[in-house]
């Protein structure tokens, strides 16, 4: 085994085992459940009976970008087919079940760092909060027994991509988010 992956495995193991702990369990089980898309949803929701129009503009741009992010996570997910570290690793549990079968990338993670970058760069105000949700996503993922670092930080980049694209279209078509 390579360094990288050895230390990979490593912070693997170890943040797994932190995450057995009953506070840090329930607090990142309820993040990453929060992660699902429940926050995302309310957001998409919240943004146009706070904002009128200029609401309902980040919210289809936040829409759309999420069924990008679903189609690239979906379709790297079934062509990698990365297993799980719980189920090749002892020492690493799943705190709680994942959604799909395979690893690469965290989907929860791509959406979080997507959602948030655009949503900030609409309302810079909401960084102050989604920032932070976004990495503690990200963090529970790995805590949870669920992935990898990289997994997480691969879906962070391919997110950041994503919204990057999002928000360079916008200021073509004419919308400016800030």
């Amino acid at each position: 085994m390579s360094a990288f992956p050895a230390v990979e495995l490593t912070l693997c193991r170890a943040l797994n085992r932190w995450g057995a702990r009953g506070f840090v369990h329930w607090f990142f089980a309820a993040v990453s459940r929060l992660g699902d898309g429940l926050i995302w949803y309310a957001l998409m929701l919240a943004l146009p009976l706070a904002d009128g129009w200029r609401g309902a503009m980040a919210s289809a741009e936040l829409a759309a970008t999420g069924l990008a992010s679903l189609a690239i996570y979906r379709l790297l997910k079934h062509r990698i087919r990365r297993p799980r570290p719980y189920t090749r690793h002892k020492g690493i549990i799943a705190h709680v079940p994942p959604l799909d079968q395979f690893s690469f990338p965290s989907g929860h993670t791509l959406h979080a760092v997507a959602f948030t970058a655009i949503a900030s760069a609409w309302y810079p105000a909401l960084a102050l909060i989604l920032v932070p949700f976004a990495m503690l996503v990200a963090v529970s993922r790995v805590v949870l027994g669920l992935h990898y670092p990289s997994d997480v930080a691969a879906a962070i980049a391919i997110g950041g991509l994503l919204a990057a694209g999002s928000l360079a279209a916008m200021g073509l078509l004419g919308v400016f988010p800030a």
